[in-house]
Protein backbone atom coordinates (compact mmCIF):
# COMPACT_ATOMS: atom_id res chain seq x y z
CA UNK A 1 0.00 0.00 0.00
CA UNK A 2 2.85 2.40 0.83
CA UNK A 3 4.47 1.79 -2.56
CA UNK A 4 1.20 2.69 -4.30
CA UNK A 5 1.01 6.09 -2.53
CA UNK A 6 4.62 6.84 -3.53
CA UNK A 7 3.71 6.23 -7.15
CA UNK A 8 0.90 8.80 -6.90
CA UNK A 9 3.24 11.36 -5.34
CA UNK A 10 5.74 10.95 -8.18
CA UNK A 11 3.12 11.37 -10.92
CA UNK A 12 3.85 14.22 -13.35
CA UNK A 13 0.60 15.93 -14.40
CA UNK A 14 2.34 17.45 -17.45
CA UNK A 15 1.00 20.99 -17.02
CA UNK A 16 3.00 23.87 -18.53
CA UNK A 17 2.08 27.53 -19.11
CA UNK A 18 0.74 28.08 -22.60
CA UNK A 19 -0.23 31.35 -24.26
CA UNK A 20 -3.40 31.56 -26.30
CA UNK A 21 -5.37 28.98 -24.33
CA UNK A 22 -7.93 31.42 -23.02
CA UNK A 23 -9.37 34.53 -24.62
CA UNK A 24 -8.44 37.91 -23.20
CA UNK A 25 -4.74 37.31 -22.55
CA UNK A 26 -3.74 40.37 -24.59
CA UNK A 27 -6.27 42.49 -22.69
CA UNK A 28 -4.99 41.21 -19.34
CA UNK A 29 -1.39 42.00 -20.32
CA UNK A 30 -2.45 45.49 -21.38
CA UNK A 31 -4.25 46.06 -18.06
CA UNK A 32 -1.25 44.88 -16.04
CA UNK A 33 1.12 47.04 -18.11
CA UNK A 34 -1.13 50.05 -17.50
CA UNK A 35 -1.27 49.37 -13.76
CA UNK A 36 2.53 49.11 -13.68
CA UNK A 37 2.88 52.42 -15.55
CA UNK A 38 0.38 54.12 -13.23
CA UNK A 39 2.29 52.83 -10.20
CA UNK A 40 5.62 54.07 -11.59
CA UNK A 41 4.14 57.54 -12.18
CA UNK A 42 2.76 57.52 -8.62
CA UNK A 43 6.20 56.55 -7.29
CA UNK A 44 7.77 59.48 -9.14
CA UNK A 45 5.30 61.79 -7.41
CA UNK A 46 5.93 60.17 -4.03
CA UNK A 47 9.68 60.53 -4.50
CA UNK A 48 9.33 64.21 -5.41
CA UNK A 49 7.17 64.88 -2.34
CA UNK A 50 9.52 62.91 -0.08
CA UNK A 51 12.56 64.79 -1.33
CA UNK A 52 10.74 68.08 -0.79
CA UNK A 53 9.83 67.10 2.79
CA UNK A 54 13.41 66.00 3.41
CA UNK A 55 14.78 69.34 2.17
CA UNK A 56 12.14 71.36 4.05
CA UNK A 57 12.82 69.45 7.26
CA UNK A 58 16.56 69.93 6.88
CA UNK A 59 16.38 73.68 6.27
CA UNK A 60 13.82 74.39 9.00
CA UNK A 61 15.41 72.17 11.62
CA UNK A 62 12.45 69.80 11.69
CA UNK A 63 14.21 66.57 12.44
CA UNK A 64 11.02 64.50 12.32
CA UNK A 65 10.12 65.87 8.88
CA UNK A 66 13.65 65.29 7.68
CA UNK A 67 13.59 61.69 8.89
CA UNK A 68 10.18 61.09 7.31
CA UNK A 69 11.40 62.57 4.02
CA UNK A 70 14.39 60.23 4.05
CA UNK A 71 12.17 57.23 4.76
CA UNK A 72 9.81 58.24 1.98
CA UNK A 73 12.69 58.62 -0.48
CA UNK A 74 14.07 55.18 0.37
CA UNK A 75 10.64 53.55 0.17
CA UNK A 76 9.95 55.27 -3.16
CA UNK A 77 13.29 54.10 -4.55
CA UNK A 78 12.55 50.55 -3.39
CA UNK A 79 9.10 50.65 -4.94
CA UNK A 80 10.56 51.85 -8.23
CA UNK A 81 13.10 49.04 -8.13
CA UNK A 82 10.40 46.48 -7.44
CA UNK A 83 8.08 47.78 -10.15
CA UNK A 84 10.85 47.88 -12.72
CA UNK A 85 12.11 44.42 -11.82
CA UNK A 86 8.71 42.73 -11.35
CA UNK A 87 8.68 41.03 -14.75
CA UNK A 88 12.25 39.79 -14.39
CA UNK A 89 11.67 38.54 -10.84
CA UNK A 90 8.61 36.56 -11.86
CA UNK A 91 10.39 35.19 -14.94
CA UNK A 92 13.40 34.17 -12.84
CA UNK A 93 11.38 32.29 -10.25
CA UNK A 94 9.11 30.76 -12.86
CA UNK A 95 12.17 29.39 -14.69
CA UNK A 96 13.61 28.23 -11.37
CA UNK A 97 10.35 26.50 -10.48
CA UNK A 98 10.17 24.73 -13.83
CA UNK A 99 13.51 23.06 -13.05
CA UNK A 100 12.11 21.34 -9.96
CA UNK A 101 11.31 17.76 -10.71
Amino acid sequence: MHLLSTVYLAYDPGITPSGGGLPGLAVLKNVVNSINLFAIVAVVGALAVSLGVWAWGHHTGGHQAEANGKKGAVVSAGAALGLGAANGIVAFFSALGSQVS
